[in-house]
């Protein structure tokens, strides 16, 4: 399966449309409209990113045959992934905000990620459950 077709197979168990994908990946528009349309596939890095951002298993895109499978749709919390805060974060690994954030930047968390934008400031984005996971976090 093709990674436009995963994409869509994705949006559509999650109930998530084009905007929400932008808003959930932090991707552009025009960006997600190509990799919908099949036009442009981003890199596997950016695969995973996307995985991850949408509360996918990480390797969600770049499994082989035709066996994908969605989280169930209770994971989404009216389509909308749950996310963790930045400070929360640091405050449940015993780290600073500001050490949270420059791993982020550095991508060195496999459960979040930082965007620069082009105002020259930083946008954070931590999934909950994959940080739940990653780090054994037990409600």
């Amino acid at each position: 399966m093709l990674f436009s077709e995963k994409l869509k197979h994705a949006m559509q168990d999650l109930h998530l449309n084009q905007i929400q994908v932008v808003g959930l990946t932090g991707k552009s528009k025009g960006s997600i409209s190509q990799y919908i349309s099949g036009k442009q596939v981003p890199s596997e890095a950016t695969q995973r990113d996307i995985a991850i951002s949408l509360g996918l298993e990480e390797n969600y895109f770049s499994k082989k045959g035709e066996d994908v499978v969605v989280f169930p749709k209770k994971e989404v919390r009216n389509g909308i992934i749950q996310k963790l805060e930045v400070t929360e974060a640091a405050k449940i690994l015993g780290m600073t905000h500001t050490t949270v954030r420059k791993g982020l930047q550095q991508g060195v968390f496999p459960w979040g990620y930082a965007i620069h934008t082009s105002e020259n400031r930083w946008v954070y984005f931590i999934n909950a459950k994959r940080f739940a996971e990653i780090e054994r976090i037990i409600n």
